[in-house]
């Protein structure tokens, strides 16, 4: 039977139509490809009825891979604001780590119509302002969807090979999804965090680099603050500042209950940008560029991604996959590797004409070992981060984050934490002083290295995947329970 599509793609965002591009760019026959997006053109990937509501931040790394592997160059305005790194700050603001090196604040308006632009050229075709509701399954396979455009409230469906889900964490077609697969289709709600952010013009108060520095992003890791997440500020073009925080539900009640507070997400958000005092009179950007796109609030999942990414005829990416790095929730760079590699994949399945899952596979196992294997162990560090207070954050980063580690982590690699094995008499007293510490720093580096080695053995095929599987919820198990974090 003649499909309508090759491939349809649900979602519009920076993963949807990057992945849509990766295919077409790929594939050396012209394939028909759809995007369909809940936006109208000119709002291609607005994310909610507030906006592209993101910390907007990314790494030249993830810029140069789709540079390198569809050799499309993106440059200024999209990428509006260019950075030396991200600073993570202790509480306590006497430490700080640089996390990756060289990077840019982007516009989230602009950045897709160029993406879109850059799609068009390769012969992809747009649906604007219309919902996928659900897909259409046939013998076991995902075959098309079925959708509604808004302006006339009229439905249609359209078939295709292999339907791309980009909708979003809460993506309502990987949690109805029917057909027989590993893909986990909902996320628990602890690994989720609530987060908002707003975009200020503002005058400069006082000289302090470690509440804003136009050449670094800032995180501020602070459980007061941001109970179970953090707090940034980054920089933006013309003396603007993108600034908000995260935080995890059940840490902020908890931390509610503890000061005897009923502080929500929005009001801790004021406490922050009052405190800083560098921002002065903040007002909302006046720049067209940032016209609705002003303030908002989202959910991030804030776990490894999902345990599978692929089934028959279907496959998920970006948040609709739980992409977001578990230690800073960044979203747009592992949407960048898993959209580039799925496209890759997905191009060749159709050459073999095979959408099975089995076709699919390889999608899982290539982000695996180029992007994600590092994904669980920052999942275990971010966890037990939580477990901290801000006197033992700003302690820890002080007195047991070695070079070595410093530079793991710019790397985003995991942190050994070796200060806490060496038993010079220097570092033994600091040691017995924060015995619980230390010896928890230590748990989390042999967990994590065990993760990674875990996830660099991602079995080949399909039917190797639920032992691999059960070791990997295992582990994570163990440390939930470690941690104290079993409900």
């Amino acid at each position: 039977m003649k499909n309508d599509y090759d491939v349809i793609i649900a979602g519009g965002g920076i993963a949807g139509v990057l992945t849509a591009t990766s295919i077409a760019i790929n594939s050396k026959e012209k394939l028909k490809i759809l995007v369909i997006d809940i936006n109208k053109k000119e709002e291609l990937g607005k994310k909610t009825v507030n906006g592209w509501i993101c910390g907007d931040a990314t790494s030249k790394n993830s810029v140069k891979f789709i540079e390198e592997n569809l050799n499309i160059i993106y440059d200024e305005p999209e990428l509006a604001h260019k950075v030396k790194g991200v600073l993570a700050y202790s509480p306590d603001h006497k430490t700080s780590v640089l996390f990756e090196g060289d990077g840019y604040v982007i516009n989230r308006k602009i950045l897709p119509q160029k993406q879109m632009n850059e799609a068009l050229k390769q012969g992809v075709e747009f649906k604007f302002n219309t919902r996928v509701e659900s897909l259409i399954e046939e013998n076991g396979y995902i075959t098309g969807v079925k959708a509604r455009e808004l302006d006339t409230n009229k439905t249609f469906t359209n078939t295709s090979k292999i339907v791309v889900d980009s909708t979003g964490s809460a993506s309502r077609l990987r949690e109805n999804l029917s057909i027989e697969t590993k893909i986990q289709k909902t996320i628990d709600k602890n690994d989720m965090e609530s987060t908002g952010r707003y975009i200020y013009e503002f005058e400069y108060g006082e000289e302090d680099k470690t509440f804003f520095d136009k050449d670094y992003c800032l995180i501020h890791l602070d459980q007061y603050l941001a109970p179970g997440g953090y707090s940034w500020v980054f920089p933006k073009e013309k003396g603007k500042v993108n600034i908000g925080l995260g935080v995890q539900k059940r840490a902020l009640e908890n931390r509610n209950k503890r000061y005897d507070k009923k502080d929500n997400l929005i009001g801790l958000i004021g406490q922050y940008v009052k405190l800083n005092p560098v921002i002065k009179n903040p007002i909302l950007s006046t720049d067209e560029n940032d016209m609705g796109n002003l303030e908002g609030t989202w959910q991030v999942p804030v776990r490894s991604h999902n345990d599978c990414l692929v089934a028959n005829g279907y496959a998920i990416v970006g948040d609709a996959a739980w992409m977001p790095r578990p230690i800073d929730a960044g979203g747009i760079g592992p949407a960048i590797y898993g959209s580039v590699i799925l496209g890759k994949v997905i191009a060749t399945a159709i050459k073999n004409k095979d959408y099975s899952e089995k076709s699919l596979w390889k999608y899982n196992v290539e982000y695996m070992n180029t992007y994600g294997y590092n994904m669980a162990s920052f999942e275990i560090l971010r966890k037990y981060l939580q477990t901290l207070t801000n006197d033992e954050i700003s302690y820890g980063m002080k007195n047991f984050l070695s070079q070595e580690d410093i530079d793991d982590i710019t790397r985003r690699q995991h942190p050994k934490f070796n200060k806490v094995k060496i038993f010079n008499p220097i570092m033994l007293i600091k040691i017995l002083t924060h015995t619980k510490l230390a010896s928890g720093l230590k748990y989390t580096s042999s967990k994590s290295s065990k993760l990674i080695k875990h996830n660099l053995n991602y079995p080949d095929n399909p039917e190797d995947f639920e032992k691999w599987q059960k070791e990997l919820l295992n582990e994570i198990n163990e440390a939930d329970i470690r941690f104290n974090l079993k409900n």
